[in-house]
């Protein structure tokens, strides 16, 4: 995926045996810290893969070969709280609170949980999760918290009406592999065929109704700077300042040491603009849409055409759902105060920031036009924000993206 604006990189970086290109005298690309907005290597390996019952769908959907039932169908999906681990590492280093570790969990379960949601799928679920280790530097302690962590967000989606039972996981001391910690899922589901949502009715003239990522939503225990679990490669190094490098080395691949922790904030520091601390904001715990999703897929139904949950690639997540689509996104949110501190460093282009992180609404629901109010109103009764942000055009080749941010306007294709 490439903006049609950015130029490409240019120049080897110096270290030897690095294993990515650095722009020359341009804005830090998510590429130059060793991480993948679009995760081109990874599409290009799986080209050989079978694409399951629905290829349009949001997550692979494969056959009940469970039970063998023609009229069902088994999803599998795995992901994790990424390199958000290492913010709870810090928190912990910096306070020798251990509750951090605890919302390892929540990151990522949710993560697993609303991909699948995208898709019409909201359980019963099966959790395994997978912790990896460095059994030098992560305590016993950290474990427990995030085992109980898992306990609490389950209790929170029972509350929803969605049904999570955990059969247990792996915990490895991994510390040759592992410099912290890593906190994985695996969830599975077995839905009916007909609920699945597989993107086969996306076309030109429907509606984008985009699910603010900030505030406080009625099954939340505390406001959520709308982060989310992805992009956290570019924002520590972003945000933290030079102290988390110097003080703790294990926090930072030694290939990227020149872009590592290279903001002025102390986790301890205040947000510009919020209530919260830095420290605050980035742990802030991946919020699920589960719930709304529920109410909108009840009321809404067939006239949901797609649901793109805009985590790895940001804003730019749509490019690679329907065919022969320009997606117009004219009206977006005021992005919440950490994107707002990201988008106005000129170190980080807006373009590079939207194609990354979801810069103000992780979740989006593409329907036809007269159901988005109610969409809206579904969503507001969570107290979560919504609005049409935009629409899908007809393109006479590639799906293409126009993304308008005031005056500017960015452009992205596949």
């Amino acid at each position: 995926m490439r903006g049609l604006c950015q130029e490409a990189p240019a120049g080897r970086a110096e270290t030897p045996g690095l294993l990515y290109f650095r722009t020359v005298n341009k804005p830090i690309r998510y590429e130059d810290r060793g991480a993948s907005a679009d995760k081109a290597e990874v599409h290009k390996a799986i080209v050989g893969e079978h694409p399951g019952l629905f290829p349009g769908a949001f997550c692979k959907v494969l056959p009940d070969t469970l039970t063998g039932s023609p009229d069902h169908c088994v999803l599998v999906h795995a992901d994790g709280a990424g390199t958000k681990s290492i913010l709870a590492y810090l928190h912990w280093r910096e306070t020798g609170e251990l509750s951090a570790f605890r919302g390892l969990a929540q990151d990522s379960l949710v993560m697993n949980i609303d991909d699948l949601a995208c898709v019409g799928a909201f359980g019963p679920f099966l959790l395994s999760n997978t912790i990896g280790r460095n059994a030098k530097i992560i305590p016993g302690d950290a474990i427990a918290e995030i085992i109980g962590g898992y306990r609490d967000c389950i209790a929170m989606f029972a509350e929803q009406g969605i049904v999570i039972e955990s059969g247990g996981g792996e915990t490895a001391d991994l510390g040759d592999c592992v410099r912290t910690l890593v906190v994985d899922s695996t969830v599975v589901a077995r839905v009916p065929r007909t609920s699945i949502i597989s993107g086969e009715k996306l076309r030109p003239g429907l509606a984008i109704v985009g699910l603010h990522s900030g505030g406080r939503a009625s099954y939340e225990a505390s406001e959520n700077a709308g982060l989310g679990s992805n992009g956290y490669t570019m924002l520590r190094h972003e945000f933290l300042s030079a102290h988390y490098k110097a003080t703790y080395p294990e926090v930072y691949a030694p290939e990227i040491a020149a872009l590592a922790y290279t903001g002025k904030y102390r986790m301890s520091d205040a947000l510009p603009g919020s209530s919260m601390t830095v420290g605050q904001a980035l742990l802030s715990p991946t919020r699920t849409y589960a719930p709304i999703l529920k109410a909108v897929l009840a009321q809404a139904g067939d006239a949901v055409a797609a649901v793109f949950h805009n985590t790895g690639g940001g804003q730019t997540k749509c490019l690679r759902f329907g065919q022969g689509l320009t997606y117009v996104k004219d009206d977006l949110f005021a992005p919440p105060p950490v994107f707002k501190l990201l988008r106005d460093n000129p170190v980080m282009a807006a373009r590079e920031l939207y194609r990354t992180l979801n810069m103000g609404h992780r979740m989006e629901i593409v329907c036809e036009p007269s159901v988005a109010e109610g969409i809206i109103h579904a969503s507001k009764s969570f107290n979560v924000d919504a609005k049409v942000v935009g629409r899908t055009e007809a393109s006479s080749g590639k799906n293409r993206l126009v993304l308008k941010d005031g005056a500017a306007e960015y452009q992205y294709e596949l």
